[in-house]
């Protein structure tokens, strides 16, 4: 049995390598193009995988070079457009990320908002991290770093859906409390299957 390959994420946290997100970028990719087509996706992402695994004698790959041997697997199998699809999603979803920041103030109602506009003080600004939401959710409530990082990343499409550049802390608390608990049912539903 080989040994499970890790990837190593922008952040530099690691997780398990998934055949299937393979599958999901390729299927998107192609979908994109108008050509949906998950048996294609599905033997494309065998290629990638086959080769992962068999290249050298590592156990870690980056996320990074995943992306590009899926962008050399969709050239070679004359999906250019697919490819240029998937390079121009990633670039506009790094400049979306670049472009939010979080605001350290809790928003509770439209006081604090008059409050904000009248006071020169602009508030502690960060910059987007979804890693910050999967550390909080591991460390405080304990969640597993697998569902900690569902959570964020669905926290995070919704931030980047609403187009804010600024993000007022509580929202985003808000946003995390919501998504974690659609998360903890839904796997309580396919537990009890």
């Amino acid at each position: 049995m080989e040994k499970q390959l890790r990837v190593i994420k922008a952040d530099g946290t690691t997780e398990a390598y998934l055949h299937t997100k393979v599958v999901g970028a390729i299927n998107n990719a192609l979908s994109a193009t108008g050509r949906p087509d998950i048996t294609l996706a599905e033997r494309l992402a065998e290629v990638v995988t086959y080769y992962l695994y068999r290249k050298s004698d590592r156990r870690t790959v980056s996320s990074n070079e995943i992306f590009g041997i899926i962008k050399a697997v969709l050239v070679a199998t004359g999906n250019d457009d697919a490819a240029t699809i998937l390079s121009d999603h990633a670039i506009e979803r790094r400049l979306k990320r670049a472009r939010v920041e979080v605001l350290a103030i809790d928003m509770q109602g439209f006081a604090d908002v008059e409050r904000l506009r009248r006071t020169k003080y602009v508030p502690d600004r960060m910059p987007w991290d979804k890693t910050r939401i999967v550390q909080d959710l591991t460390a405080q409530a304990g969640l597993p770093h697998h569902t900690a990082r569902a959570v964020a990343s669905m926290v995070e499409e919704r931030v980047l859906n609403m187009g804010m550049t600024a993000v007022p802390l509580s929202l985003v608390k808000q946003l995390v409390l919501g998504e974690t608990v659609a998360a903890l049912r839904a796997q309580q539903e396919l537990q009890t299957v």
